[in-house]
This record gives C-alpha cells, sequence and structure tokens, in this order.
C-alpha cells in the first residue's frame, strides 16, 4: 500500500538538547500532545532506541473518544532524527535542525487512507504548534 506523504514544521526558540528531552519524555508529552484544548494524553510511554515502542493514549476530555497513537522505532540519531513505523504500518520521519538557540522540526508523515490530507495535516501541525508553544514556556 502506497501513502500520501505530508509535512509540517515548526520552528521552536528553543536549542536542540532542550527540545529533544521535550518531545521524548513521557512526563512532558502527556502535557504537549494535543491538538486542541479539548483533547488531552493520558498516559505515554518511550523506550527510545531502535527497536523500541512508544504510545500515547489520547482522550477527549469529555470522555466521549480516545485512542492510542504507537508504533516502533527504526532510527534514532540523538538532537537530529527520529524515524518510527505507527502500528498500521505507516511512517514517520521527524528531523531536528539546530539553528542556534531555535531549533527547527520537520515532521513527514505518511497520511491514512479515511480522512482528508488536509485534515491529518492540519491536526498534526496543530500538536507540532501544541508542542512549539510548550517548550517556548519551560
Amino acid at each position: 500500500m502506497s501513502f500520501k506523504k505530508v509535512t509540517v514544521e515548526a520552528t521552536v526558540n528553543a536549542p536542540v538538547d532542550k527540545v529533544w528531552k521535550l518531545w521524548n519524555d513521557p512526563e512532558h508529552i502527556m502535557k504537549w500532545n494535543t491538538a486542541s484544548s479539548d483533547w488531552h494524553t493520558t498516559k505515554s510511554e518511550v523506550d527510545l532506541k531502535p527497536g523500541g515502542k512508544f504510545s500515547s493514549r489520547m482522550e477527549a476530555k469529555d470522555g466521549s473518544f480516545g485512542f492510542d497513537f504507537a508504533g516502533v522505532y527504526d532510527v534514532i540519531k540523538p538532537n537530529q532524527q527520529i524515524d518510527y513505523t505507527m502500528g498500521d504500518g505507516r511512517k514517520v520521519n521527524n528531523v531536528f535542525s539546530s539553528q542556534g538557540s531555535s531549533t527547527k522540526m520537520t515532521v513527514t508523515f505518511d497520511a491514512e487512507n479515511e480522512n482528508p490530507v488536509e485534515m491529518q495535516k492540519g491536526g498534526w501541525q496543530a500538536i507540532l504548534d501544541s508542542f512549539k508553544s510548550y517548550a517556548e514556556k519551560k
């Protein structure tokens, strides 16, 4: 099955080592991993190594809906790159580019075939924007 590749980006006003830590630490993930204020992440697990697994439980705050976002890490290059495969076989590539006191984050993911690509791109961008806001306040 082939998937359309979609890219979202953000420049975070924080150095790459800080961005890396906040992006990968389960305690922090539960604070920023949301596309809107009516959702939250209730659980996060990270085994940050090639072949290691990750999972986050995302739920609507009103309890009406929830899902697990999970996969296996394929490539880990500290402060530079994380590639992983989601449970449904789609691939994701995260690039962390140090730009002095800021970090450009580029996330490229395989779109799924159920929802419109623009909707998926908007959701992934909203989560990345939530991360940017969180990281810049820390």
